[in-house]
């Protein structure tokens, strides 16, 4: 009898409880309601550390094939290959990346480490279908000119996305302040000013492509602006590996005729 009385008076006690966050904080002391379900929580229910962590990394890593050798600015069949290391925290991004090159004519022949670059960047998400990007960041002389005049330059960058549905449009523009120096009769450089617009369709939760304009001063004086049309696709692996390719068609003699990307990327 004493058994069967303690069960009754345990019955109305365990459906009291409630935990409509499922922090393991019974509502009725629970100070932190709506607690994400991956949050730790004090006595309280109020949020200590979360499970899933707000830094994360990728590596991308690449090819690229294109008709022009932007160092001579001349024709030329040009590969490259790419090294890149993006971290990540909320809003915030740094970036590093460097390549290799080799470049064949049949006047010419040179290879070697092109310059790299170091980069940050903080996303602002102005409301959840239009962010602005703002970036800055500077270009170092890891190429070896044999004219010892690569100085490390400096950029600037401006960025704006809006998605409606499954569509996107962005546009950008960025600013390169070119510190190299000047060769005298044979090479004058010039601060550039770079712009950008396009539009991308989500074609599945896996796959986005883009097509877009491209337009950019050449870095040397005298020289015919850079003016191309890409196609772009990204596509997810799964919740870790990623893809990217990209094909662009030159409108402008300075710019490669044909030029062709492919990137494979690791995100965790």
């Amino acid at each position: 009898m004493r058994i069967f009385l303690l069960i009754l008076m345990m019955v109305p006690l365990l459906f009291a409880y409630v935990d409509s966050d499922l922090d393991g904080v019974d509502d009725d002391v629970d100070q932190c309601p709506n607690t994400p379900i991956m949050d730790l929580v004090d006595i309280r229910g109020c949020g200590i550390e979360s499970l899933v962590s707000p830094h994360h990394y990728d590596i991308i890593v690449g090819g690229n094939y294109s008709q022009v050798d932007y160092t001579t600015n001349e024709k030329t069949d040009t590969f490259t290959t790419m090294l890149q290391v993006d971290y990540f925290y909320k809003n915030i991004s740094l970036q590093a990346s460097t390549a290799y090159y080799s470049s064949q004519s049949a006047s010419y022949s040179d290879s070697g480490l092109g310059d790299s670059t170091l980069g940050a960047f903080y996303l602002l998400p102005v409301n959840k279908d239009f962010r602005i990007r703002l970036g800055a960041g500077a270009i170092l002389p890891t190429y070896d000119s044999s004219l010892n005049n690569n100085n490390s330059d400096y950029f600037a960058t401006l960025g704006a996305s809006y998605t409606l549905e499954k569509l996107n449009f962005f546009a950008g523009y960025s600013f390169t302040q070119i510190n190299d120096d000047d060769v005298a009769g044979l090479v004058s450089y010039q601060d550039t000013h770079a712009y950008s617009g396009g539009a991308g369709y989500y074609l599945s939760p896996k796959l986005y492509s883009s097509l877009s304009y491209y337009q950019s001063e050449s870095l040397y004086q005298g020289v015919e602006a850079i003016k191309s049309v890409s196609l772009f696709a990204f596509y997810t692996l799964d919740k870790n590996w990623f893809t990217t390719a990209s094909y662009a068609y030159g409108l402008s003699d300075s710019a490669s005729e044909h030029s062709i990307s492919l990137r494979l990327g690791y995100y965790l």
